[in-house]
C-alpha cells in the first residue's frame, strides 16, 4: 500500500477537471445517482497493509484516499471498546462505540438496536433504495444488523449472500481454516457479479481470511500473502464498480477498512488497547475528502461519511447519538 501520489498524476487530474469545468461553464450541473460500497477486511494492522503489495488498494486510493485511523474508543473513558471483530463491525455500522451499541465480543448476545445501522438509516430515508450484503459470516446479517427483526427496523436487505461457513459439506472445516479462504473467493466473486449487474445503492462486503491467517501465523510471510490475495479479490469488485460507472449514470464511492489491528509481540492476538491493536486504516476513491480524513479518523466516522455521499437524511434523534463525523464534504 503506497502512501503518496506523483506530481505528474495530480497535475493531469487537475488539468482534466479544469477542462471539464470549462466546457460545462454556464450549463446545468450533471447529477449522477450516488452509490456506496463498504468493505471490511478482517484484522489487518496498518503497518502490514502499508508494506504489502496492494496494487488495487493503491489504484482505489489514488494517492489521496489512504489514511490511518483508529478503533477502540477513548482508552480509560466510557467509550473504550475491545479491539475485537464484531465490536469493530458494529462501530462502523452504527457510528457509535460499544458503550452505546452494546456489542462487546463476537457472541453478539444483546446488541442495542436503538442505535440505528447504516442500512436502517438508508431504508428509513427511502425504502426504494436497494441494499445488499456479501459476507463470510452469517451473524453480520442476522445478529449485528438484525435483519428482519422488528426491533432492528425490519427487513433492510434486498439481497444477501452468506451462510457458507455453515455448509460443512461444500466447505469442510480444516484446522488452518483454509475453507474461509475459499469462501472469501466465492463472496468476492458474487459481490463483483451482483454489483456490476444490479448496482445496489448500498452494499457491504466482508472478507475474513486475513484474520484467520493472523491468528495462525502472526506477522509472517503468510500474512503478507493473505493481504495480497485479499487485494486481488477487491480488484475484482473494483473492476465491477468501474464497469458499472462506465455504463450507468452513477457516482460510486468505495470505502475499505479493517476492524482492528494486532498485538505488537507476535501479531497473533488482539482485543486490547495497545497502539497497534487500535491502529487501522481507510482506503477510499472519494474525491470529496475534507481535512478530517487527514486527522486520524475513527471507524465511527464511516457511517456519517456514507450518509453524506448518499445524501441520506438521518433522523435528528439518531444523528445526535453518533460518535463519528463525516470526512466527506
Amino acid at each position: 500500500m503506497t502512501r503518496g501520489s506523483s506530481t505528474l498524476s495530480s497535475a493531469l487530474i487537475l488539468l482534466a477537471a479544469i477542462m471539464v469545468n470549462g466546457c460545462n461553464e454556464g450549463a446545468s450541473p450533471i447529477t449522477r445517482t450516488p452509490k456506496a460500497l463498504f468493505i471490511i477486511v478482517d484484522g489487518i494492522p496498518a503497518d502490514v497493509v502499508e508494506r504489502a503489495s496492494t496494487p488495487y488498494l493503491d489504484a482505489i486510493s489514488g494517492g489521496r484516499g489512504y489514511a490511518r485511523a483508529y478503533v477502540g474508543g477513548t482508552p480509560g473513558q466510557e467509550s473504550e471498546s475491545p479491539t475485537v471483530s464484531a465490536v469493530g463491525y458494529n462501530s462502523l455500522l452504527t457510528g457509535t462505540w460499544a458503550n452505546k451499541h452494546n456489542v462487546w465480543d463476537n457472541a453478539v448476545s444483546d446488541p442495542d438496536y436503538n442505535y440505528w445501522d447504516i442500512f436502517r438509516i438508508a431504508k428509513a430515508h427511502d425504502a426504494a433504495l436497494k441494499t445488499a450484503i456479501f459476507s463470510t459470516w452469517t451473524d453480520n446479517r442476522t445478529k449485528l444488523l438484525g435483519d428482519g427483526l422488528e426491533t432492528a427496523g425490519g427487513n433492510k436487505l434486498d439481497y444477501h449472500f452468506d451462510g457458507f461457513e455453515l455448509d460443512t459439506k461444500r466447505f469442510p472445516h480444516d484446522p488452518l481454516r483454509d475453507y474461509i479462504r475459499d469462501i472469501d473467493e466465492l463472496v468476492a466473486a458474487e459481490a463483483a457479479r451482483y454489483i456490476e449487474s444490479n448496482g445496489p445503492d448500498l452494499s457491504w462486503v466482508y472478507l475474513e481470511y486475513t484474520d484467520d491467517v493472523g491468528h495462525g501465523y502472526g506477522d509472517g510471510p503468510e500474512m503478507s500473502a493473505a493481504v495480497e490475495l485479499m487485494d486481488g479479490q477487491i480488484g475484482r469488485i473494483w473492476n465491477a464498480v468501474q464497469n458499472r460507472q462506465r455504463t450507468h449514470d452513477e457516482d460510486w464511492m468505495i470505502l475499505i477498512t479493517t476492524d482492528h489491528g494486532r498485538d505488537e509481540l507476535t501479531g497473533q492476538t488482539h482485543g486490547g488497547q495497545t497502539e497497534r491493536e487500535r491502529t487501522i486504516w481507510i482506503v477510499t476513491n472519494s474525491g470529496n475528502l475534507n481535512t478530517h480524513f487527514d486527522e486520524l479518523p475513527a471507524i465511527v466516522d464511516i457511517l456519517p461519511s456514507i450518509a453524506t455521499h448518499l445524501q441520506l437524511e438521518i433522523p435528528e434523534n439518531i444523528r445526535d447519538q453518533l460518535d463519528g463525523r463525516s470526512f466527506i464534504d
